[in-house]
């Protein structure tokens, strides 16, 4: 006895119209939710009920007027290190795509020394960068000197705060840029250079507005990676939020209440960064369309 393995075949007068549709059930999915819905109220009810989140002192300090300070810091370190480390990465990052042997060895270097060496250790380093070197000069090298200054005076500790971050963020945003600029067709550069477009323009107005859309989601994450990085500069006493966090702790010990607000203020700050992310990605976003399930380019 054999049976065979081809499918039925449909007779011409079957009517598809009498089959019967029944949607896919997940009852997984429902327990899934269940479980989790749950899980959630658990929490909720803990925050509210269990007396050692101490509510009262996290809403006494939230907006108080040192913590509030010690935000506008966090901002502004955040700020000057984007700043630096974006513009030094996009030189970097074209170096390294130099034709340029020496050119591209220096931006390698550069990006290999500053990922390899901790952030912490790099702040460490330009907050006592007076203990190796009292006194810079500019003169002729290995020759006499035309006049010098006194390092302590020349970098502050928010100075040795900025500079550590900057130059650390610019290693990470030269192979961000770096990439998202090899992700452009190489034929927009052939096209552009048929028309007679100066190498500057062609940067400009073709390479760059397309390898934003691979650059943007990468260096929204670097921003706000060092946004929340920045709690590192606690280490050279720096009053951003984090340390002022610590301070107020330290006096009155009410350690859960004062990190709540720390948490808070970053969980706040973060969506901000977020919603700005999504319109700036919108923008550049430009001939393509997005839903949920990702890039859908126009036609």
């Amino acid at each position: 006895m054999s049976v065979s393995a081809q499918p039925r075949l449909r007779a011409p007068d079957d009517d598809l119209s009498k089959l019967k549709v029944v949607p896919a059930r997940h009852p997984w999915r429902w327990v899934g939710v269940i479980v989790v819905l749950v899980l959630v109220a658990q929490f909720v009810n803990g925050l509210i009920t269990n007396p050692g989140w101490d509510w009262p002192t996290f809403a006494q300090y939230f907006t108080a007027q040192s913590i509030l300070r010690a935000v506008g810091v966090t901002l502004e370190l955040t700020l000057y290190g984007t700043a630096i480390g974006f513009l030094l990465g996009i030189v970097l990052a074209l170096m390294r795509l130099s034709r340029s042997r020496f050119l591209s060895g220096v931006a390698w270097t550069y990006i290999w020394a500053f990922r390899s060496i901790p952030l912490i250790v790099q702040l460490l380093f330009w907050f006592n960068i007076a203990y190796l070197y009292q006194e810079l000069e500019v003169g002729i090298p290995f020759g006499p000197s035309f006049f010098g200054f006194e390092t302590k005076d020349l970098i502050s500790p928010m100075g040795a705060a900025v500079l550590g971050l900057g130059l650390h963020q610019a290693a990470y945003a030269a192979e961000i840029v770096r990439s998202g600029i090899i992700s452009v067709d190489h034929g927009q550069l052939e096209a552009a250079a048929a028309l007679g477009l100066p190498k500057g323009r062609q940067f400009r107005r073709i390479i760059l507005p397309q390898a934003m859309r691979s650059i943007l989601p990468n260096a929204a994450n670097e921003v706000i990676s060092l946004f929340k990085g920045t709690s590192i500069v606690s280490v050279v006493a720096i009053g951003e939020l984090f340390y002022q966090v610590q301070v107020v702790y330290g006096r009155n010990a009410r350690v859960v209440a004062l990190l709540m607000v720390a948490t808070i203020w970053y969980i706040v700050l973060t969506t901000l960064l977020s919603i700005v992310q999504f319109y700036v990605e919108k923008h550049y976003a430009k001939g393509a369309t997005r839903d949920k399930g990702g890039w859908k380019w126009a036609r």
